[in-house]
């Protein structure tokens, strides 16, 4: 989108605008207010656009903030939109076009003052504001009729602007806990909205967020056309008459758009229903109960318990559109609820035959791990773990053959299995998270998704197998050099005489340590995969025997002793076997593989030391609202067009 501003107006000089920003007391039923809100105005949709539009009015909200108090003209404003709201269901088709345009301006200037309210103002202040020269009810009426109008009213092209403003509305009033910081307990705004008289429509209300997500409805043809100055010739008043923001040229790559251009009203939708969710605080959140026991709309009757939370939503139709966005931030966020707290969600994704629909995006947004934000990155990971604690899920991955994977730049994948894909890409995830990110928790979640699937590991690519190898091989690298600089530091000291561990030596052990569990992990991860099925990995056992050597420093360590007994045991049967066989003549890869699989048949299955099975399962993290609700308010800040100005201090105090 453009930048530029069509037109100079100098809003500061309009009549109605001075009106309304100064000392006079508008009643309600002032005529002012049918020529305020009689304006034509292209909304912005851009960052940009909004900073413009901000530009403009900052001088007005600046005068307003200083009058209000007295005035109570914003509350008389929120008051207007009550009733003209409560009257969108009964407009006639002869008077929609009129009724609809007034009312997208009336709620379009309540959400402008908001913002820059929510911004400047401390949530007491905003209160106050809102609830200037009423009765104290004003706040919680403003947000009944959104939910009113989000709830019950279709989303059709006449009512789309309206649809998308409410939503915004509702974002700008929770801000509050981003540019404060409070708990969200200690919120008023939050309080009326967890518990206000509307909260009965909780689990509709969730349904509808869902619905315009799973939609995807871009801006209709008519939006931002100020439609209704045709019908009130006369009455549009030169306030903020014509101002618009150029329009992009229709012939740019569509891909230069944000989600937002693309799907306003969805990407709104998901952001909101996000940060309603994640709010620890209120105990019995409505919004997070209703998420977390919706039905697929094919299921059977409702159950008899829970009727206030339940809702149906069509799963498949949901499940399509997360597969279009999972390589975005919130739709990764919402499938990680869906599929951790909604088990009859679960149930339906993990029953589906097409899951590489799902799990190919987001082995994408891993493998762009550098263009991708760290926690989306962490929540891809968790996904995958949650999609790995299911046996089916395991075996099934390793049966669905893919071709020509061309994101895949490594190395050319012409034919390899969902499952061989996914361990690609996971320990591609490793290998990244110890040169850049360094973070223990996610060396942790790949490893168990891993581990999880390491029983059910099939017909492994021979590239899969190297990498597998490899990662072992990388790994022992560092502990043994790690090994070695820490033995020098401890003989630097003997020499010395001193007994004092230093902080860099403390550090070393933390890691070495680190370190240790990775390793012996991946050892168990391969022990797991001879154990239940050597006979169906030809490739891993050549690429064992091929790289056998590296192996060797670790069978006298105590550490890792007991588990690489076996990975010893298959290394010298095959060994053993092939040097009877060719021991005569020279043999090339093909006829080792030929040996392997032929002596593969006739494997004694009691051969290894069994150990227990690996078997990890996702928990989240104790006083999870730390992480999430800084996330959440920075998907919020990042991809809606809000351009919230301030700093937050939700790393400080969340909740």
């Amino acid at each position: 989108m453009g930048t530029a501003v069509s037109r100079n107006l100098d809003l500061s000089t309009n009549e109605y605008c001075q009106k309304f920003v100064g000392k006079e007391v508008l009643s309600q039923n002032d005529p002012f207010w049918n020529r305020f809100l009689a304006f034509n105005i292209a909304p912005p949709i851009t960052k940009n656009d909004q900073i413009l539009l901000e530009g403009k009015i900052e001088p007005l909200c600046q005068e307003l903030l200083r009058n209000n108090l007295s005035s109570g003209n914003l509350s008389t404003l929120i008051k207007i939109f009550n009733t003209r709201s409560s009257e969108l269901l009964g407009a006639t088709d002869l008077d929609a076009n009129l009724f609809n345009w007034q009312l997208f301006n009336t709620i379009f200037t309540i959400r402008a003052i908001l913002k820059f309210l929510t911004e400047t103002a401390t949530e007491e202040q905003l209160l106050e504001h809102i609830e200037a020269n009423s009765n104290g009810t004003t706040l919680e009426s403003f947000i009944g009729s959104l939910f009113t109008i989000i709830v019950d009213v279709p989303v059709q092209d006449s009512t789309f602007g309206i649809h998308l403003e409410a939503v915004t509305c509702l974002l700008v009033l929770l801000s509050v806990q981003f540019h404060s910081g409070l708990r969200a307990d200690n919120s008023s705004v939050y309080s009326i909205t967890m518990k206000g008289r509307h909260i009965i429509s909780a689990p509709l209300f969730v349904k509808c967020l869902l619905n315009n997500f799973i939609n995807q409805q871009p801006f209709p043809a008519t939006y931002g056309t100020g439609q209704g100055h045709s019908l009130v010739i006369g009455l549009a008043s030169e306030l903020w008459s014509y101002l618009t923001f150029s329009k992009k040229n229709e012939e740019s790559d569509v891909n230069e758009q944000s989600e937002f251009q693309r799907a306003p009203l969805a990407t709104q939708s998901i952001l909101l229903l996000l940060v309603l969710v994640h709010n620890w605080a209120t105990l019995n959140n409505p919004f997070r109960l209703s998420l977390f026991s919706c039905l697929n709309q094919d299921s059977n009757p409702m159950p008899p318990t829970n009727e206030n939370t339940i809702f149906k939503v069509d799963f498949n139709s949901l499940n399509i559109t997360l597969c279009k966005k999972a390589t975005a931030d919130a739709p990764t966020l919402l499938l990680y609820l869906l599929l951790h707290r909604n088990p009859a969600y679960k149930i339906f994704l993990l029953s589906r035959l097409d899951l590489e629909e799902l799990v190919i995006p987001i082995l994408r947004t891993l493998y762009n791990a550098p263009n991708s934000h760290s926690h989306h990155i962490y929540m891809s990971i968790i996904i995958l773990l949650i999609l790995s604690e299911d046996d089916v899920f395991n075996k099934s991955v390793h049966q669905t053959k893919l071709k020509n994977i061309a994101w895949y730049t490594e190395r050319q994948l012409t034919e390899i299995s969902l499952g061989g894909l996914l361990i690609l890409v996971i320990i591609r995830t490793i290998q990244y998270n110890m040169l850049k990110m360094r973070d223990k928790f996610l060396h942790t979640n790949c490893l168990a998704a891993l581990a999880n699937m390491s029983s059910q590991f099939r017909d492994l690519h021979p590239y899969v197998s190297q990498r597998l190898v490899s990662l072992f091989e990388t790994i022992a690298k560092k502990y043994q050099k790690l090994q070695k600089v820490l033995k020098d530091s401890k003989t630097v000291k003997k020499l010395e005489t001193s007994v004092t561990i230093n902080e860099e030596e403390a550090e070393l052990e933390q890691d070495l340590n680190v370190l240790e569990e990775v390793l012996r992990m991946v050892l168990e991860i391969l022990n797991s995969t001879l154990t239940s099925q050597l006979t169906n990995n030809p490739n891993l056992i050549y690429t064992l025997l091929y790289n056998r050597h590296i192996f060797e420093a670790f069978k006298d360590n105590i550490v890792f002793q007991d588990i690489i007994y076996n990975i010893e045991i298959v290394i010298k049967h095959f060994s053993d076997m092939l040097n009877t066989r060719t021991q005569h003549h020279e043999v090339d890869a093909s006829q080792v593989l030929l040996v392997i699989q032929q002596g593969g048949r006739h494997w004694p299955k009691d051969k290894l030391t069994k150990f227990p099975d690996l078997k990890f399962k996702y928990v989240e993290e104790e006083q999870p609202e730390e992480f999430f609700i800084p996330y959440v308010w920075d998907l919020v800040s990042h991809q809606s067009i809000l351009n919230w100005s301030s700093s937050s201090s939700l790393s400080v105090a969340v909740c």
